[in-house]
């Protein structure tokens, strides 16, 4: 009898001792949990680092592409505003020499003095055209900086931006936008394209020039009759993907193709062939915002 009473004596201290382990096991699995969970957030937000990084490297690249040019152009406007200056103290000094010795007559001095007025005039116009330049350059880096930000998770060799002839190239590979030998734009692109309309819509003051860009490979099928209608067809495809699916403005929109006549490079061998099977897409001023740009600027 006494060992049974000592027996449930006993119990509660089993009982509670059975419930601590169990307690402590479920602490011990919780914090299992979170150590795994704060080990895969600090993995993608060291990866998210480095990617925020590479891109930080590549838009300070190209700023200080930019801040290179404009200071050569700054020392050409230098250069010519000293040659200006030159030009205006040699002519103001020998309209006061011959208006002192009375050599010429008052029509000959209003002549002269009208020719330093063309060149007072021709200093200004430079000055304008620079800054008008430097305006463009930064509209031009500012677009660059945007889309490069909105592609920075697209793979570099299937699209490149970049400006060329003073206007801004969005290059996408063919290899991206479409199967061989069809015009019509894959989901892959179109989430490309989406990515490009936002930031075209966030410019409406730039038309759009598509051009399609084709390899030297002939090609004929029942709806496609030779190169100049593939790349044709695959512009007008990307042009009203922009405008159908992402509002933006058809009357900024222009397709062409160049079928095999204008070249990134050789067709001589496979990689050549590849890279030029592109669509450009061009982003330009409006025929009057350029020449808004080029109007002087009120002080």
């Amino acid at each position: 009898m006494k060992k049974l009473l000592l027996v449930f004596a006993m119990m509660p201290f089993l009982f509670t001792s059975c419930v601590g382990k169990k307690k402590l096991a479920d602490m011990e699995s919780q914090l299992t949990q979170l150590q795994a969970s704060s080990s895969s957030a600090l993995s993608k937000a060291k990866a998210d680092l480095s990617d925020c990084q590479s891109l930080t490297a590549s838009l300070q690249g190209e700023l200080k592409k930019r801040d290179t040019d404009l200071e050569a152009k700054n020392g050409q406007l230098k250069a010519l505003q000293e040659q200006l200056d030159y030009f205006k103290k040699t002519n103001t000094n020998l309209l006061d020499r011959l208006s002192d010795l009375s050599v010429i007559n008052k029509s000959g001095a209003e002549s002269i003095r009208k020719s330093l007025d063309a060149l007072n005039e021709q200093g200004k116009y430079i000055k304008d055209l620079n800054s008008s330049i430097q305006r463009k350059d930064s509209l031009n880096l500012s677009l660059v900086m945007n889309l490069k930000r909105s592609l920075a998770d697209v793979n570099d060799e299937d699209v490149t931006v970049e400006v060329k002839k003073g206007v801004v190239y969005i290059s996408i590979s063919d290899n991206l936008m479409f199967a061989s030998g069809s015009a019509v734009v894959n989901a892959k692109a179109v989430a490309v394209l989406a990515k490009v309309a936002k930031v075209l819509n966030d410019h409406k003051e730039l038309d759009v020039l598509v051009e399609g860009h084709t390899d030297s490979v002939p090609i004929s099928t029942d709806c496609i009759q030779d190169n100049w209608d593939l790349s044709a067809k695959r512009a007008t495809s990307v042009v009203r993907v922009l405008q159908t699916k992402f509002d933006v403005d058809p009357e900024r929109l222009t397709a062409g193709g160049r079928g095999e006549y204008e070249p990134a490079t050789a067709n001589k061998t496979a990689k050549g062939r590849k890279e030029n099977r592109r669509t450009e897409i061009i982003v330009t001023p409006k025929l009057d915002q350029f020449f808004s740009l080029m109007a002087p600027q009120a002080n």
